[in-house]
């Protein structure tokens, strides 16, 4: 087969594969391979590990896009000499993703504007490129989820679906006391993912200050036997990173309600 009639077929094949980033690969790669005499086998390897690793890039924008993230946030984008908390040996640990592994989740507590959110959402997209499908949502959105499924008698097939994501984000827990049933829906999330796959939870308040959130100190003890069982905790220190930013420091916390 000479040259025209392989750069056809080559076009033929990729198109049927649809694969067209091979077409171009194995053009340019050829030469090279030419030049330094590689094998037949080290060829098709250097285009097939091309093709490979454009996939799983193209796959991580999608997983990434999905999750529903309210920013795109990166450990490169964070102060870790102003949050003394956690140092980014602590993070590069636990973005190895070792805790997905094992069904284990974070928890990150602390004031507003201290990187809660900033932090979460740097693992979850790392997890994302990592192949693992994620979900983020506020604990407010969550309930109102979980709430819209059980009105609808879709709850279990929302906690079911909801099973088959790696790992999900629980951002902003106690900002917005919980109503019973509210407190029920949200104890059921965390039960069915309980050793079974993974989160990551920010709150303001510190667990001993729960009760006040769902209503029950038995609920949110319970709760917090799960989350903490298999769990990284790190407190996070300091004033609001935003208030510093606009040199607002004295401000009351009560002027400024995200994470």
């Amino acid at each position: 087969m000479g040259p025209a009639e392989a750069h056809k077929s080559l076009e033929y094949l990729t198109g049927a594969l649809k694969a067209p980033r091979i077409k171009q690969d194995a053009v340019r790669i050829a030469a090279t391979a030419r030049d330094q005499h590689w094998s037949y086998e080290e060829y098709l390897a250097a285009v097939l590990e091309r093709e490979v690793a454009a996939r799983n890039a193209s796959g991580a924008r999608l997983r990434v896009k999905a999750a529903g993230f309210p920013a795109i946030k990166t450990a490169e984008d964070f102060d870790f000499t102003a949050q003394t908390a956690i140092t980014h040996s602590d993070y590069a640990a636990m973005a190895s993703g070792r805790y997905l592994a094992e069904a284990g989740n974070i928890v990150l507590l602390g004031p507003p504007g201290t990187g809660k959110t900033h932090l979460a959402t740097a693992l979850g997209i790392t997890a994302c490129h990592q192949g693992h499908r994620v979900l983020y949502a506020t604990a407010v959105d969550w309930v109102h989820r979980l709430k819209d499924a059980h009105h609808t008698g879709r709850l279990d097939a929302e906690l079911t679906k909801l099973g088959r994501f790696r790992l999900i984000i629980i951002d902003e827990v106690g900002y917005l006391p919980f109503e019973q049933e509210a407190a029920n829906l949200f104890f059921q999330l965390i039960s069915t993912r309980y050793e079974k796959a993974s989160l990551i939870l920010t709150s303001n308040l510190p667990f001993a200050r729960w009760g006040e959130v769902f209503g029950d100190v038995t609920i949110a003890a319970a709760m917090i036997d799960r989350i903490v069982h298999h769990a990284e905790v790190h407190t996070l220190k300091g004033s609001s990173y935003r208030l510093k930013t606009l040199g607002t420091e004295s401000l009351p916390s009560t002027t400024h309600q995200t994470t």
